[in-house]
């Protein structure tokens, strides 16, 4: 039996090892590559990031579904929707060279790199939804090896952006079938008696018979995956517009604050994710609270060492932004508390889960645009306002009484 404080660390430190292997790309690209190459392949990874949204869906949609009801049979969906996504970027591809002046072989190459990148969720929502948080972290290991490792090893053999790609392209393909291996021998869930997962026995909701992942449980839990990533970016790219270039780079270095508070607490979300599926309040309320806990404490310490965070990150000429450092924190801390809920209604089959992060988004804009002042205050004012917001509405949705 493997408990959750076990589980909790290995898949942080999956996380850990896929983050940087992720930032090593683009520091190692700096030193190999001239500036317009390192740009190309640093605006192709980015698209790569925009288009696996499918996968993350697919992922949240499966394991939700197999904590809740037993095997899904999602691999021929999950093969569709990797397909289809697949398609769609291939088709996209010459568009995307013409407007962001990229060579035609690297847009092509995204195709083939999202297609492996959205079929592995399958795998990696079905070792999630089973609990078998030890196999995932090594999943989540293999994928980011596969998806990271050719790139640098590309990269440091200065093969040059399409022939890292191409090899980054080549290991993520060939790590599938590991990540199948480890999903092959998972059982679990209300079928078979939750058997494998080292935790106490789901309770069976409903009826059971026969119910398989369908493709419009796919979309809306793509669907809340994108709001999640576009309204966590949507400040960062309104300080691109708005502000002058010394006021956005201020932004872009105390957003790194933002992105640690809201990614830093991600592991609670992705453990308690198959016991939202079970409609379990207790860990609802118990995941909120360690949430909220990550976030007084990253707020406290920004606080206290918010110039020295600016000095690390951005250095010297940021220090006069560090007074900022803990509006920067809160509200990545609001936004880890609304990411977890809008998974708890993702994972309890909730309609239009994501609908009041499409508000809020346009919310932000629209005061951004006709309220703030342009300074990296008045934009910050606004995203932490619509954070705040959209985090009380949330919890209002996810604690509200129900009827009958």
């Amino acid at each position: 039996m493997v408990g959750l404080g076990a589980a909790g660390a290995a898949v942080t430190a999956a996380t850990v090892l896929t983050n940087g292997l992720a930032y090593l790309v683009p520091m190692l690209g700096a030193r190999q590559l001239s500036a317009p190459d390192l740009g190309a392949l640093a605006t192709v990874l980015a698209l790569g990031a925009i288009a696996a949204v499918p996968g993350f869906g697919l992922q949240i949609a499966v394991a939700a579904h197999r904590a809740r009801w037993g095997p899904s049979g999602a691999l021929r969906l999950a093969l569709g929707t990797a397909a289809f996504t697949a398609g769609v970027t291939l088709a996209a591809a010459p568009v995307l060279a013409a407007a962001l002046r990229l060579p035609i072989a690297l847009t092509l190459l995204l195709a083939p790199t999202t297609f492996a990148t959205v079929l592995a969720g399958c795998w990696l929502g079905e070792l999630q939804g089973d609990q078998r948080f030890l196999r995932l972290s090594a999943a989540m290991i293999g994928l980011a090896a596969g998806r990271y490792g050719g790139l640098i090893v590309g990269l440091a053999l200065g093969w040059g952006p399409v022939g890292s790609l191409i090899l980054g392209t080549l290991a993520g393909f060939l790590v599938l079938p590991l990540l199948a291996w480890l999903a092959a021998s998972t059982v679990g869930g209300p079928a078979s008696g939750g058997r494998g997962t080292g935790t106490s026995v789901a309770p069976t909701v409903g009826d059971t018979r026969n119910r398989r992942l369908t493709g419009s449980q796919v979309m809306t839990a793509s669907a809340a995956t994108l709001a999640m990533l576009v309204i966590s970016y949507a400040d960062l790219i309104l300080a691109r517009q708005l502000l002058p270039a010394t006021g956005s780079g201020g932004y872009a270095v105390g957003s790194v604050l933002t992105k640690g508070a809201l990614w830093a607490p991600q592991v609670v979300t992705l453990l308690v994710l198959p016991r939202l599926a079970w409609g379990d309040r207790r860990a609802r309320a118990l995941a909120l609270g360690l949430i909220l806990f990550s976030g007084v404490v990253l707020v406290v310490a920004s606080a206290v060492l918010g110039e020295l965070a600016f000095r690390l990150v951005g250095g010297a000429d940021y220090l006069h932004l560090a007074g900022e450092a803990p509006l920067f924190a809160a509200t990545g801390a609001l936004y880890a508390v609304v990411f977890m809920l809008v998974n708890d209604r993702v994972a309890t089959g909730a309609r239009w889960p994501a609908a009041p992060l499409w508000v809020a988004t346009t919310g932000l804009v629209a005061a951004a645009l006709l309220v703030a002042p342009r300074t990296v205050g008045g934009v910050l004012s606004c995203a932490l306002v619509t954070a705040a917001v959209t985090a009380t509405v949330m919890t209002w949705l996810a604690f509200r009484p129900t009827r009958g």
